[in-house]
């Protein structure tokens, strides 16, 4: 081997740089212990909340020495820059993908235009949505064009108005402006992903993860470690939308009027039964009472508003108030257009906005009127102010202070002037709910300083002043996927997926020694250089490790072994020969370069397809398996010969690259393998059959969320508990659709449900979980509430683990993906054979052994789907366990191609006697390659956490039946397609050829 030292320089420097970079992970762990063990010395156990007081302490702590120096060259601030990324399933936390609304970009770019074709062609553009990939922007064009007659896209009433007129003008063409509009589409897109990236980095999560998604107006955001999951979703999702208006003063008659009109027109178009008489036992009850003493004539007959209304308290600037619950129908009913043309002439604009609530046990909030125009807009817009920050107001609660620009001071001398004059209030309103409206009692303020106040916490007051330094969001963010993961279960994710990963390493290293003696030892220090290389390549690309990711590094240990394998069996091979240990070693390393490199390039191949299509921890998995295949390629080629060299030039030293059991294994073997072709056709014809009858006709495959959409939750109980029971349940709160069934242990479910899939947004997320806690409560221990049940709200194991959420239109896209990396895989490695062997026959009896694995995976999920105890739904990780099998399979195959290939070429085909001559050399290698893997994969599908059993239960079928298909399908079917020409002679020529061609 040439270059020995600069190869061994290069190891040396490389192994140096992956441990340099592994220590800052050492390192911040190491503090983070002993912040935690010091928050625990401080405050007990038996301290109400005392979870979430460890953690402001130890986050205290550590804020107090993040700068102290650690070891003389970082300190704990620097370390936890770079230190290596735990992804969501490990760490807990949110993942979500946002939609930006492009609707609402268009409609701001048409300045909320009235004109009926534009907005006809946005309701269209909804319609086509539904059913098309193409982005919602090319669809808005496509509607326009069909409906537009005369109207044009630059119409002064559509994007020739003011605010575009230096890029569009009345006389341009619809095609010369569509670019205008994609071009300030993206960029309002950019400017949405710039916002949430200030919001983000506000928010105080180390190691945050933000990616815009192409031209999908999609960005994904992940947050590691985050716990307060419902702050989490109300800063990325909400628009800051600030607003400033003046309210109407409280007892104005003109509002007496309209409610006397509105309950009685009510009466006659909505159906109302009287309740029955409670027993008074909380605010609401009082404050009802009140109302009802007050009204006696009102009360003794059904009435819509008045029985939902309660007068507002004295001295506030609020019109009404009303229990949170009767909040949805009393906005319901002053929305409809019949009570809303009631309005006297005076009031004819009003705008009714709710309080927000100040916190989960409030039950009443207050109702503002405030004073709107035609058009609907406020007096004062958030664009105006220059800097936000948190606060103490002068009673020292929390609060937001604001500056406003030159034009914001003005305009709010003139608001608080007026509201002086008038003796009314201001209402500050943020996404639509006010947070305070106070009066103004000393005059028109000046200057343009204003403080919002409210029972706010610290945190409330810190995510406010974030969202408006950073500024509101060009469009709505609906969340259209969500993961989200309580610590608890990242923590026994690590636990599970480390332990599987010590088991595999240390079965690989032992059965390395069983097998090889002192050779397998060699081995076995290159793949433990080869693991530590992946951790510091991936610390170093800041790359985050997932428990798939964990589970791709398992597989490239069972995998990496294969190179070795394929070396050690070629010198085996040379020493029989005759050939001297210097000269065995050369040849065998030397003719197994060529099979080692064709085994990893269509596996990586798959790998980087993988990575196109995949997301989230697919991604994780297949970045782990690619920086694998690289790193171990290096150890098997390089670092394992420079060991074995070493070994034999000392004087004396011998190395049989064996043992005493396993000398004489596989040796003198003789099977005819195409002799037995036809049998194996049938075998196989049968599994075929049977999956595919079952997949059209049986059971089929159980779509998980990922492809269907919905909602999933992973709940964990104190004890056992009836599935079948739960689900009759759970499907009278939720209508039909609701599936559960245990998932791993007795005391665990999972719950999947179709439920409100179509509608966005958090309410419905919080309404979900607040119907799983009521129906299970009673399976719960006794004092828990709907903050410990939720996902993410504490260490607890009890409750939600973890939730996803998908919606319709992500799942379609998920799905065409994972069509697309399947077809595009298969495609890629049909070329890539083509090109290895120049000849479509290899290239087809590969694909056809790809195409027979997938099916009989394909076929066992279908006809174990229901009966298996563990989750057998398809997903984005079956997905990838598909592709990986693809890859596997391809692997063993180009093995066992390349040798047939290499003995064809030397000593012709033999009427194909020599096919069977070679795969009986490869059977060794082949044996013991799937033997390592598959024992690799049991301990990653026994230790390795119940998500990752279904995904291993795939890869372990695949893996028998890719060893199967490589040499009883691929091989025949290759042998079958060049039958004529290997008998007439023809097809020696042809891979004499394709070897000088190399």
């Amino acid at each position: 081997m040439q270059n020995k030292g600069l190869i061994k320089l290069f190891a040396l420097l490389f192994g140096l740089v992956s441990i340099y970079q592994l220590s800052y992970t050492f390192i911040t762990s190491k503090v983070e212990k002993e912040a935690q063990v010091f928050a625990a010395s401080r405050i007990s156990e038996s301290e109400a909340d005392h979870i979430s007081k460890r953690e402001t302490l130890a986050a205290s702590y550590l804020d107090s020495i993040g700068g102290n120096s650690v070891f003389g060259y970082t300190n704990y601030n620097e370390a936890k820059k770079k230190e290596l990324n735990k992804g969501l399933d490990l760490k807990g936390g949110i993942n979500v993908t946002l939609q930006i609304s492009v609707k609402d970009i268009l409609k701001g770019l048409a300045n909320n235009t009235k004109n009926p074709v534009f907005n006809k062609a946005l309701a269209d553009a909804d319609a086509l949505s539904k059913d098309s990939d193409d982005t919602y922007v090319e669809l808005f064009f496509e509607a326009f064009d069909k409906i537009k007659g005369e109207t044009k896209l630059a119409s002064p009433d559509i994007f020739a108005n003011k605010a575009l007129s230096e890029e569009v003008n009345f006389q341009m063409a619809d095609d010369a402006v569509k670019p205008v509009i994609r071009k300030k589409i993206d960029e309002s897109i950019v400017s949405a992903f710039e916002v949430l990236r200030e919001r983000i980095d506000g928010f105080g999560v180390t190691q945050p993860n933000i990616q815009r998604e192409g031209n999908s107006g999609r960005i994904l955001v992940e947050l590691p470690g985050a716990r307060d999951i419902a702050r989490a979703q109300s800063l990325l999702s909400s628009t800051a939308q600030l607003e400033f208006w003046e309210t109407y003063k409280q007892g104005n008659p003109s509002f007496n009027n309209f409610l006397i009109s509105a309950n009685e027109k009510l009466k006659t178009i909505v159906d109302i039964k009287k309740p029955e008489p409670e027993v008074i036992e909380s605010e609401i009850d009082s404050l009802l009472s009140d109302v009802a003493a007050d009204s006696l004539d009102l009360a003794s007959q059904v009435n819509p508003l008045y029985d939902l209304l309660i007068p507002a308290n004295p001295g506030t600037n609020a019109m009404f108030r009303a229990a949170i619950k009767d909040t949805a129908q009393l906005g319901a009913y002053l929305r409809m257009p019949e009570i809303r043309r009631l309005l006297p002439a005076d009031i004819q604009f009003t705008k009714f906005v709710w309080e927000r609530p100040t916190s989960e046990e409030v039950e009443v909030i207050d109702l503002y009127a405030l004073k709107s125009n035609r058009d609907a807009t406020p007096r004062i817009s958030g664009d105006v102010v220059s800097d936000a920050r948190d606060d103490f107001d002068q009673f020292n609660k929390p609060a937001v202070s604001m500056t406003m620009n030159t034009k914001g001071a003005k305009l709010w001398e003139k608001l608080t002037g007026d509201a002086y004059s008038n003796q009314t209030g201001i209402a500050i309103v943020l996404d639509n709910k006010v947070y305070t409206a106070p009066g103004v009692s000393t005059g028109p303020i000046t200057g343009g300083r204003s403080e919002i106040t409210g029972n706010f916490t610290i945190n409330e007051t810190k995510d406010i002043s974030n969202v408006l330094r950073a500024g509101k969001l060009p469009a709505s963010a609906e969340i259209i996927q969500s993961e989200i993961v309580g610590p608890s279960l990242g923590q026994e994710a690590i636990d599970s997926g480390f332990m599987s990963f010590l088991i595999a390493m240390a079965i690989v290293l032992l059965w390395m020694i069983a097998y090889y003696g002192k050779a397998g030892a060699f081995a076995d220090i290159a793949l433990l250089l080869n693991i530590l290389l992946i951790f510091g390549v991936l610390t170093s690309l800041n790359a985050v490790l997932t428990l798939p990711g964990i589970a791709g590094i398992v597989l490239t240990i069972g995998m990496s072994v294969d190179a070795n394998v394929l070396i050690f069996e070629r010198i085996k091979e040379e020493l029989a020969k005759g050939k001297g240990k210097s000269q065995a070693v050369s040849d065998g390393f030397g003719n197994a370069l060529s099979s080692i490199l064709d085994a990893n390039i269509t596996t990586g191949l798959t790998a980087i397809i993988l990575f196109v299509f995949g997301s989230g921890p697919i991604k994780g998995f297949a970045t782990t398996l690619l920086i694998g295949i690289l790193t171990s390629l290096f150890t098997a080629i390089f670092i394992t010969r420079l060991l074995v060299d070493w070994y034999l030039s000392g004087k004396g030293r011998t190395l049989d690259f064996s043992t005493g059991a396993t000398k004489n294994l596989f040796k003198n073997i003789s099977i005819n393998f195409l002799g037995k072709r036809k049998i194996a056709y049938v075998i196989s014809a049968i599994l075929v059959g049977v999956g595919l009858f079952s997949l059209f006709f049986g059971a089929g495959l159980q779509q998980g969320v990922d492809f269907v959409g919905g909602r999933s939750y992973q709940v964990r109980f104190e004890q056992q508990v009836n599935p079948s029971e739960i689900a009759s349940e759970l499907n009278a709160v939720f209508g039909s659709g609701t599936n559960v069934k245990t998932y791993g242990e007795s005391n665990q479910i999972k719950i999947t449900t179709p439920y409100k899939v179509d509608i966005e947004g958090i309410e419905v997320d919080t309404e979900i979980q607040e119907k799983l806690f009521t129906a299970l409560q009673k399976y719960l221990p006794d004092g828990i509430s709907q903050q410990d049940f939720n996902v993410g709200s504490n260490e607890a194991s009890i409750g939600i683990l973890q939730s996803v959420k998908v919606g319709p239109t992500i799942a379609d896209d998920i799905k065409n993906n994972a069509f697309l990396a399947i077809l595009g895989s298969l495609a890629v490695v049909f070329l890539y054979i083509l090109i290895r062997f120049r000849k479509w026959q290899f290239s087809l009896g590969a694909v056809v052994a790809v195409f027979h694995d997938v099916l009989i995976v394909l076929g066992i999920f279908s006809l174990l789907g229901k009966i298996m105890p563990f989750n057998m739904e398809i997903d984005q990780a079956f997905i990838a366990a598909i592709l990986t099998v693809i890859g596997y399979s391809l692997n063993d195959t180009v093995v066992v191609f390349d040798r047939i290939r290499e003995i064809i070429a030397e000593r012709g085909w033999n009427k194909g006697e020599n096919v069977n001559s070679a795969i009986n050399s490869t059977l060794g290698r082949t044996l013991n390659t799937s033997l390592t893997t598959l024992v690799v994969l049991l301990a990653i599908f026994i230790f390795g956490g119940e998500s990752l059993r279904g995904f291993m239960f795939a890869m372990i079928i695949g893996v028998i039946v890719g060893t199967y298909s490589s040499v009883f399908i691929a091989t025949p079917v290759m042998f079958d397609t060049l039958k004529k020409k290997i008998l007439s002679g023809k097809a020696d020529t042809i891979i004499k050829d394709s070897k000088e061609k190399e």
